[in-house]
């Protein structure tokens, strides 16, 4: 049985309301979120919504316990509220009740978003207060080990709209905690086409990142992006690059340990002991991704649970490159098999070398027919704008209902 909910078995954005003639041009949406310091999917969907809100002509805020990433609120003329929504405590989730009731009543808020699950429980209780209507995102899969994991996790589910990153994720929110169908709306993340974009990324931006890797010229280099933990698969890969017993290649896995100094070394020991020391290197921390993707020949996701969304692969197809993912989760709408990449199952090195091996081995023909399809993908199917457009829908749709009730 496939495990994700397609878009097609979904209400279309708006299907039930059309929105109001004002929309999200009168409105003030507030995005609730723990804090403005990650790197993530959260903290980067944050500000390109409040963004398009701004750019709409409505006025866009957001709580969170603040970070280096407000700053990018600022530049897009949003409004960032300090207040201690990254707290799990009770009684701190509690008073923030009252402090987000008292942030909507005084500032006329429309909408409250909630983007994470501590935070989204002092927003549901301060909405339901307040008279405004929620819309949450379901991030991720979440921990369902016990009653009240799952009950913490349901806050999520709360929403008179809940936004699903992908199909896979629709599909486990209508398993695990009986979201009605109609409820449900399926908006993907989205790439930063400006950004991603190969024409952009200069020949002399990637030559000094092969410099700063001490990459030789000529070598094919096959890339695992992605912070080192143990799901992301890195050990699978190392196993696979072992099992291919080429000379030839340069790997390379480029992300943070984030403090999992244990892990870390780990992962070198099993580079040393598959006499991998001058082929696979662990790069900690990486600027230009752009770049590093355009540098690549192949760009492998080896997780060994489902992604989410899986914004690596999309990333990398953007620009054109040829992507290799585990077979579960997001990558089943984001890989399109043998046309824009390969799909492997996970925890099984067999498989992932074998893939490594035939990407590497395309003619130049073949690898530019495949970006073309890549990017196309891309463009079509998983953009930005598409993504800040499909949440205004939203919006909309939620006041259309607030008005016509």
């Amino acid at each position: 049985m496939n495990e994700n909910v397609t878009p097609d078995s979904l209400p279309p954005e708006g299907a039930e309301d059309q929105p109001g003639a004002d929309g999200v041009r009168a409105a003030t949406v507030l995005q609730v979120v723990p804090a403005m310091g990650g790197s993530g999917g959260v903290e980067r969907g944050t500000v390109e919504i409040a963004q398009a809100i701004v750019e709409a002509g409505g006025r866009a805020i957001v709580a969170s316990a603040g970070g280096p990433k407000v700053h990018e609120l600022t530049r897009a003329r949003a409004e960032h509220v300090i207040m201690p929504l990254s707290s799990k405590n009770p009684f701190t989730m509690y008073a923030n009740i009252d402090r987000l009731v008292k942030l909507i009543k005084e500032q006329g808020i429309d909408i409250v978003h909630a983007r994470s699950r501590a935070p989204a429980w002092s927003a549901y209780f301060a909405a339901k207060r307040a008279g405004v209507p929620m819309v949450t995102t379901f991030h991720g899969t979440y921990s369902t080990g016990n009653y009240f994991k799952r009950r913490y996790n349901r806050v999520m589910t709360r929403g008179e709209r809940v936004i699903a990153i992908s199909g896979f994720i629709a599909g486990h929110a209508r398993r695990n905690y009986g979201v009605p169908l109609g409820n449900i709306r399926i908006i993907h993340r989205g790439v930063d086409l400006s950004r991603f974009d190969p024409r952009k990324v200069t020949a002399q931006r990637v030559a000094n990142l092969a410099t700063d890797w001490r990459l030789p010229d000529g070598m094919p280099v096959v890339m695992l992006p992605g912070r080192l933990t143990r799901w992301k698969g890195q050990r699978t890969f190392i196993e696979a690059i072992a099992m291919l017993g080429r000379q030839d290649i340069r790997c390379l896995l480029v992300g943070s340990d984030q403090g999992r100094d244990e892990y870390r070394r780990e992962l070198e020991n099993l580079v040393e002991a598959k006499g991998l020391g001058g082929i696979v290197r662990i790069v900690d921390h990486c600027d230009d991704m752009p770049a590093a993707y355009m540098l690549t020949d192949v760009v492998v996701s080896a997780s060994t649970d489902p992604e989410a969304f899986g914004r690596v692969v999309v990333e990398a197809q953007a620009l054109g490159r040829p992507v290799i993912a585990t077979d579960h989760g997001g990558a089943r709408e984001t890989v399109i098999e043998g046309k824009t990449g390969r799909l492997v199952p996970p925890r099984d090195p067999v498989a992932l070398a074998a893939a490594v091996e035939q990407v590497i081995s395309m003619s130049e023909d073949a690898r530019r027919e495949l970006a073309e399809t890549t990017i196309a993908n891309v463009r079509e199917n998983f953009s930005k704008n598409a993504m800040c457009s499909k949440t205004l829908d939203v919006y909309e749709e939620v006041l259309r209902i607030k008005a016509d009730s």
